[in-house]
């Protein structure tokens, strides 16, 4: 009988100590000696292990997509509220600007 066919008491502190590592285990940054805990770990866990495969894959199918192109109005907007007007892209209308 393999680890993860053994019965498992599920304990939620275990599994907490290591959710705040879950995503430097899905980018493959992680210590080694923390992954090989979390792995073993996830050995016996199968709700760790659901949730660790569950974000590796949702990362993947993520990094799969094209990021979508930003309409320039909302672009402008963005700039204009985080106070980066200096930055804003001229649009093809605009006038030459001072110093350029």
């Amino acid at each position: 009988m393999s680890a993860s066919d053994q019965p498992h008491e599920h304990n939620q502190d275990s599994c907490r100590r290591y959710l705040s590592s879950l995503s430097e285990y899905a980018d493959g940054t992680l210590s080694a000696e923390l992954c090989e805990e979390l792995e073993a770990h996830m050995a016996i866990c199968e709700n760790c292990r659901i949730v660790v495969n569950t974000l590796t894959r949702t990362v993947s199918l993520y990094r799969q997509i094209p990021a979508p192109k930003m309409p320039s109005a909302v672009k402008e907007r963005l700039y204009k509220v985080l106070h980066l007007e200096a930055y804003i892209p001229p649009g093809p209308d605009a006038p030459d600007q001072p110093g350029q």
